[in-house]
C-alpha cells in the first residue's frame, strides 16, 4: 500500500493558524456565555491577530513561490 502524500510545513502552517484562530474565536464566543468579558476581549483580539498574521504569512509564502 502507498502511503498518502506528506503535507508541505508552509500547508500545515496555514492550517493550524486557521485552526487555532477558530479555537480564539470558539474562546471568546464560549468565555461571553460564561461571564468572562475581560478574558473574550482578549480572545477576539488574538483571534484577530492570527487572521492578521495569516494573511501576512500567506502573502509572503506567495512571493517566495
Amino acid at each position: 500500500m502507498i502511503p498518502p502524500p506528506a503535507m508541505s510545513l508552509k500547508a500545515f502552517h496555514i492550517l493550524f493558524v486557521t485552526i487555532s484562530c477558530l479555537l480564539a474565536f470558539g474562546f471568546g464566543v464560549w468565555s461571553l456565555q460564561t461571564g468572562g468579558k475581560a478574558t473574550s476581549v482578549l480572545a477576539f483580539a488574538a483571534g484577530i491577530g492570527l487572521i492578521i498574521y495569516g494573511i501576512k504569512f500567506y502573502q509572503k509564502i506567495k512571493k517566495l513561490s
